[in-house]
């Protein structure tokens, strides 16, 4: 989504911001559309599961998409042409969610839709990145160097905690969902059920979190080039789906035959209201 989004973001300014309604998951702050009027937005980042638009000024627009927000990108007006190196993406979401527009100084119309409203925005006085409640106790990024089988055993020591609520928690890994935990797991061959703690114990636990740090990143690579994965409502910038979904190896498949061929199906469980896809056999031990 921060790939669709940064053309039609990068470089331009807020020329209008239009709030249909007065919250999403938060409210929005008073004075929302008026800070970021004008404001240019110098480089489209992310953060964990946020999208931060950063600006000029210093001022950042934190937007996270909670389950079924979506951003789409309308360039040269209804039923305009396409302009060579940008975006121009028809717009078919039921209005009656468009919840945030942004009007850009490049003519391109950013419009937030989000049916359940989990998502939300809010800004980011300068310098307070590091510092804001949304912010600060995050962990390390998955994609990057952060993240390795030391840092993974460090963590880990000591833990009683369930494996795949280990690697959810946003303050060891920052960003990393049920989905890709339930196929990091099966690439490493790691009981979800385990507990973390096994991660820091002798050669065994050492050669398993190696396996793990190289299958979460593998994982993620593989599903941003394949666009993501279009669970129900999510959709690129564009409004076309990712097809990761196609290439799952347990979420969704329980009672299917394991991709292994080891003669085992793939079983589901509920772990703290969430589902929890995985291969008994393939799966069984740290």
């Amino acid at each position: 989504m921060r790939r669709g989004l940064a053309p039609a973001m990068e470089g331009a300014s807020f020329a209008a911001v239009t709030l249909n309604r007065a919250d999403l998951r938060f409210a929005f702050e008073p004075d929302f559309a008026a800070r970021l009027r004008n404001e240019r937005v110098i480089r489209l980042s992310r953060r964990a599961k946020y999208i931060v638009a950063e600006t000029e000024s210093g001022l950042g627009l934190a937007m996270h998409l909670g389950m079924t927000g979506r951003f789409t990108i309308q360039r040269g007006g209804a039923g305009g042409g396409e302009t060579p190196g940008a975006f121009y993406y028809d717009y078919d979401a039921d209005p009656r969610h468009d919840h945030v527009i942004f009007a850009m100084s490049s003519g391109a119309i950013i419009r937030y839709n989000d049916v359940r409203r989990f998502g939300y925005m809010t800004l980011l006085p300068p310098g307070s990145m590091l510092e804001h409640p949304h912010f600060k106790d995050l962990g390390v990024e998955p994609l990057s160097e952060a993240l390795s089988a030391a840092y993974l055993q460090q963590r880990a020591e000591g833990k009683a905690q369930r494996l795949k609520a280990f690697l959810l928690d946003q303050r060891v890994i920052a960003g990393l969902g049920n989905i890709y935990v339930c196929e990091a797991l099966f690439r490493a061959g790691l009981p979800p059920e385990a507990e973390a703690g096994a991660l820091a114990a002798g050669k065994r636990g050492t050669a398993a979190a190696k396996r793990l740090s190289a299958s979460i990143k593998a994982v993620l690579a593989d599903a941003l080039l394949a666009g993501g994965s279009s669970i129900r409502d999510y959709r690129h910038a564009d409004g076309t789906g990712g097809s990761f979904q196609e290439k799952f190896d347990v979420y969704g498949r329980a009672g299917q035959p394991c991709h292994n061929s080891c003669g085992s199906s793939i079983e589901r469980k509920v772990q703290q209201g969430r589902s929890t896809f995985f291969c008994p056999h393939c799966q069984s031990k740290i």
